[in-house]
């Protein structure tokens, strides 16, 4: 009975020790960066409230129209110019009645160097339209996370320059407020037309 007893733990022993060699990763922290925000499996979108130069701005402002949202920074080198191009194009390619109806949002994930007015400024080379949006990182934080964006500061150090490693998607958020569709960097602006008209066909054709 002893000698039963024994080899039974002898075996479990054995059976933990293979575990424990092969199989079992423990988490260790190392390589993640927990400085950005959650990022959801399903992105929902959802309303949000941030501030541009002329005051608070919320997305449900917008109900009625079509909303572009796009996350980036000011001083990204190409990332950025090269979607709000592509954007702005868009927008230039559209007739007046179509463009009354599409709003488009820049959300910068940068709130330390980004102020409101440096963000009119800036959006206002690509198309006058557009509407820069900053905040404190806690609730830009809360916006990227609900629709599946990220970023991450990179090698930030006290008066140094840094880049910010960010999603470069655009976000198509339908007249009702709901995230419908999102267009990848590189899309063309042919892309974005076909993706918007759809939406803003049956409200031009009341």
């Amino acid at each position: 009975m002893q000698k039963t007893a024994l080899y039974l733990a002898i075996a479990l022993a054995g059976g933990i020790l293979i575990w424990m060699l092969f199989l079992w990763q423990p988490d260790t922290g190392e390589g993640q960066d927990n400085s950005g925000p959650f990022i959801p499996s399903q992105p929902t979108g959802g309303d949000f409230s941030l501030v541009s130069n002329h005051g608070p701005v919320s997305l449900s402002d917008y109900l009625g129209k079509v909303v572009l949202l796009y996350f980036g920074y000011t001083w990204c080198p190409d990332i950025c110019p090269t979607n709000l191009t592509m954007m702005a194009s868009a927008l230039s390619e559209m007739d007046a009645a179509e463009r009354l109806q599409i709003q488009p949002l820049f959300v910068s994930v940068d709130p330390d160097r980004d102020t409101p007015q440096r963000l009119q400024e800036y959006v206002e080379y690509f198309h006058a339209s557009l509407i820069g949006l900053t905040g404190s990182k806690r609730e830009i934080d809360e916006v990227v996370g609900r629709y599946g964006a990220a970023y991450r500061i990179v090698d930030k150090q006290r008066d140094a320059p840094y880049v910010v490693d960010h999603t470069a998607d655009t976000y198509i958020i339908d007249m009702q407020g709901r995230l419908v569709r999102k267009i990848s960097h590189g899309a063309s602006s042919e892309e974005l037309l076909g993706a918007l008209r759809p939406l803003l066909q049956e409200n031009l054709s009341r």
